[in-house]
């Protein structure tokens, strides 16, 4: 097996950055990912004018519809079982595997924790830094986790080829399924009190320090009684009973 060059590959990372460009309702990002896998098809036999790389090429622009994110994955693991010459009936059914958990994965990592998460650090320091110092906290946050996921994901999808479901039990991927919930509930519910302050009026050092603990508690007591509902309703309530502990 020819694997790609290190140039291939970097190409191929960088593409991931735009698998989302060529989006559309019959395909979603199936033209998208055989953009990003392109430069790692190159080596295979007979080269770009090559019936390998044609067929590859045909089956990579087949529909295919997960969180952006983790495409990666699928473009890695997908690219090296062509190179492992795997049937393409084969190919076509880890594709079609592969919609389910890389979706679930990747929406209950990034919308429903690193975003919200980012979100609320930055609202909260927007409330009283100096001004740029929230935003710039917001992209930090959100944007290096995310690109270290992309970059992650085409790694391990080369690596395990057709095995790429054991990418999906890395101890990193589970840790961070467990906490980034929670992290995004106690994350909004300080900012939400926070903004609500700087937007109402001035609250002293003690204030402050009565907001951050009360919305902790106020995490881990509901996660507790119910430790199934989402992180952004989780950070609403334990905003929620902040303000009113506040008011009262």
């Amino acid at each position: 097996m020819a694997a790609p060059s290190v140039s291939a590959i970097v190409r191929s990372g960088l593409r991931l950055l735009t698998v989302q460009a060529c989006w559309n309702y019959e395909r979603m990002i199936g033209i998208g990912l055989a953009y990003t896998s392109e430069p790692m098809l190159r080596s295979l036999p007979g080269g770009r004018t090559g019936a390998r790389y044609r067929d590859a090429m045909r089956r990579a622009t087949r529909y295919f519809n997960a969180h952006p994110y983790l495409a990666g994955l699928a473009a890695g693991a997908l690219a090296r079982a062509e190179h492992d010459d795997v049937p393409g009936e084969q190919t076509d059914r880890l594709r079609t595997a592969l919609l389910g958990p890389l979706g679930a994965i990747g929406d209950r990592l990034v919308w429903a924790g690193t975003l919200p998460a980012a979100s609320a650090v930055g609202l909260a320091l927007s409330a009283d830094a100096p001004a740029g110092i929230g935003a710039a906290a917001l992209l930090a946050l959100y944007n290096v986790p995310h690109i270290a996921l992309r970059l992650w994901g085409l790694r391990a999808g080369w690596r395990y080829g057709t095995k790429v479901g054991r990418a999906l039990g890395a101890p990193f991927l589970t840790t961070a399924l467990r906490l980034v919930g929670p992290l995004a509930a106690g994350a909004i519910g300080v900012a939400l009190p926070l903004v609500a302050h700087r937007l109402a009026g001035d609250l002293d050092v003690a204030g402050w320090t009565a907001t951050a603990v009360a919305a902790i508690v106020g995490v881990i007591v509901l996660r507790w009684v119910a430790p199934r509902l989402g992180a952004v309703r989780l950070g609403l309530l334990a905003a929620l009973a902040v303000l009113v502990g506040t008011a009262w």
